[in-house]
């Protein structure tokens, strides 16, 4: 396995950060007190080199240029194929965690990093609202059947970390199940971890300005307005709430063994770029695709005769 070279910052400021908050109190005030992001999988494979222009004030960037980015998010589209052939080779378990407020480009980078790769070993978990069953079930259990197998990756487009944002927020369970799944929630990916599955958690940081602008335009884009929920529409009333839910979550699972990666998310372009960057170095990898492949010549067909093309149904030629 081929060690990388050093590779240089994504941009000046720290786009990928691993904010830690502290809460006095509470069920869980002592956090554990080893050292964030030991044991980090050592880089092996070179990554292309996204180094932008110095910028004077941290998640202040001028827009990223859509030629430069088309250019690099090819290139990390490129090295995710040979991720995906090395989990499936190596028979790997991944489980990447999306969350973040509403509107902040969870769903553009998942679809960014799902664009070129097999939805049989790269696949998305979206779980819709739990039903009357699933709430009387331990908490955590409708999310396992989703984790992955050997040689799969999942993206969990929002998580079981609902219960410590919306669900918290929006009065949809108790405090006492809030604090339970404080108290729970570190084991729980610990067990994920001891047994063998590679577990990255990334929160989608936006402003509320840049969330105001993009819920603006939601409105106005046909194509978009499905994203505009009444859910969506209660959030953007509550951001402070919202804001102090989320410090709370950090303050309890933020750990060493599983940290959460912020990615600055008011620059759509940057934000997927600086994800996908970080995600190719935290995973060992080697390019097992393959490259002997060759087309031979293809034997005539002999003896077979195709039936009459009026005995088949197509489908109108509008265009």
């Amino acid at each position: 396995m081929r060690e990388a070279t050093p590779l240089p910052p994504v941009a000046s400021c720290s786009i990928m950060t691993n904010e830690m908050s502290t809460t006095a109190g509470g069920p869980m005030a002592d956090r554990p007190s080893e050292g964030k992001n030991a044991g980090s999988p050592e880089k092996t494979a070179p990554l292309p080199d996204m180094s932008v222009p110095p910028v004077e004030k941290p998640g202040r960037h001028k827009k990223l240029d859509r030629e430069f980015y088309e250019a690099e998010l090819e290139k990390l589209q490129v090295e995710l194929v040979k991720l995906q052939e090395w989990i499936k080779h190596a028979g790997l378990r991944v489980a990447v965690i999306f969350e973040g407020r509403d509107a902040a480009g969870k769903g553009g980078t998942i679809k960014r990093v799902t664009e070129h790769l097999n939805p049989r070993v790269v696949r998305i978990a979206a779980l819709a609202t739990p039903t009357e069953r699933e709430r009387t079930e331990w908490y955590f259990q409708r999310y396992v059947p989703h984790l992955p197998a050997a040689g799969e990756m999942v993206l969990f487009d929002r998580s079981w970390y609902n219960r410590a944002g919306v669900e918290r927020v929006m009065g949809f369970c108790t405090e006492d199940e809030v604090w339970e799944f404080f108290r729970t929630c570190p084991e729980f990916e610990r067990m994920l971890i001891r047994s063998g599955i590679i577990l990255l958690k990334y929160w989608f940081s936006v402003s509320d300005d840049e969330q105001e602008k993009r819920f603006q335009a939601r409105l106005k884009d046909p194509l978009k307005v499905w994203k505009l929920s009444p859910m969506d529409l209660e959030s953007r009333m509550r951001w402070v709430a919202y804001s102090q839910a989320k410090d709370e979550m950090f303050a309890y699972t933020d750990t060493k063994h599983s940290p959460w990666w912020v990615v600055n998310a008011d620059d759509k372009r940057r934000a997927r770029l600086n994800m996908i960057h970080h995600l190719l170095e935290q995973i060992p990898y080697e390019d097992v695709t393959h490259k002997d492949l060759v087309l031979e010549e293809r034997p005539l067909g002999k003896g077979y005769v195709r039936p009459p093309i009026e005995s088949q149904t197509f489908v109108p030629e509008i265009y």
